[in-house]
C-alpha cells in the first residue's frame, strides 16, 4: 500500500542528476599529485556520497594523506573542485524519471532538495536546470543531511510521518533516520549498492518507481 505523505525530500546527485561518475572523476583529478593515494581517496569520496566536500577534504587530509589542512588551502581546494566541474554538472542526465516526477508531483507534494553540495554551487545549478519553480527550499551544505531535514520538518509544520526522504548515499539514509522519516534508497546499477546491511524502507532503481510508493493526503 502506497505511504501517504505531504513532503518529498530529494537527494540530488545520483537522485535528480546522473552527477556520481562527473564529480568521481573531478575528485580524482583533484588528488592527481598522490598516485599513492588516489584510489583510496575516490574509495572514501564514493562511500560518503551525500557529505560536504569539505568534510571529505579534512578527512583526507588527516587519515589517508596525514598533512595539515588549513582552513584557506580547503577553500581553494573547494574552489578547484568546482572550476573542475565547470557545467559539466548540468549537462548531466536527469536520473530516469526524475524530471518526470518533479514536474508533474510538485502540486501534489511539498518537495524539496537536501544535499551536500555548497549551498550557493547548488543554488545555481537548479537557477540553469530552471527548476527553482517546482521546491518549496533548496539546501545545501554546510549544514548536515539531519539537519536540513530537521529544518525541513520544523520550518513547514510537518510531522516525522508526512516526509519521505529519496537519497543514494549512507548519510542520505542517516538524515531519514536521525528525523525517523520513510527513505527510499536509489540504487544505480552500474555503482555497488551502499545499503547492504541496512534497513531501508524501498530500494529503488530510478525515479520511476517512486510515484507508485507514495500517495498525497486525501
Amino acid at each position: 500500500m502506497a505511504k501517504v505523505v505531504k513532503a518529498v525530500i530529494l537527494d540530488f546527485d545520483g537522485v535528480v542528476l546522473e552527477t556520481i561518475s562527473v564529480k568521481r572523476d573531478a575528485f580524482r583529478e583533484l588528488f592527481r599529485d598522490y598516485p599513492q593515494h588516489v584510489d583510496r581517496i575516490v574509495d572514501y569520496h564514493m562511500e560518503q556520497g551525500g557529505l560536504s566536500r569539505f568534510k571529505k577534504f579534512e578527512h583526507i587530509y588527516a587519515n589517508i594523506l596525514h598533512e595539515p589542512l588549513s582552513a584557506e588551502f580547503s577553500a581553494r581546494l573547494g574552489e578547484r573542485f568546482a572550476e573542475l566541474l565547470g557545467e559539466s554538472v548540468i549537462r548531466a542526465p536527469y536520473v530516469k524519471g526524475a524530471r518526470e516526477f518533479i514536474e508533474q508531483y510538485h502540486c501534489a507534494y511539498d518537495l524539496f532538495i537536501a544535499t551536500g553540495t555548497p549551498q550557493e554551487e547548488i543554488d545555481w545549478v537548479i537557477g540553469k536546470l530552471d527548476l527553482a519553480k517546482y521546491f518549496r527550499g533548496v539546501f545545501g551544505s554546510p549544514s548536515s543531511k539531519s539537519q536540513i531535514v530537521a529544518r525541513i520538518l520544523h520550518d513547514h509544520g510537518l510531522h516525522a510521518e508526512d516526509a519521505i526522504f529519496v537519497g543514494d548515499a549512507i548519510n542520505d539514509l542517516v538524515g531519514a533516520r536521525d528525523n525517523h522519516i520513510a527513505f527510499a534508497g536509489r540504487v544505480h546499477r552500474s555503482f555497488i549498492n551502499p545499503f547492504v546491511g541496512k534497513t531501508v524502507d524501498w530500494l529503488i532503481d530510478d525515479l520511476t518507481q517512486l510515484a507508485g510508493l507514495i500517495r498525497p493526503p486525501d
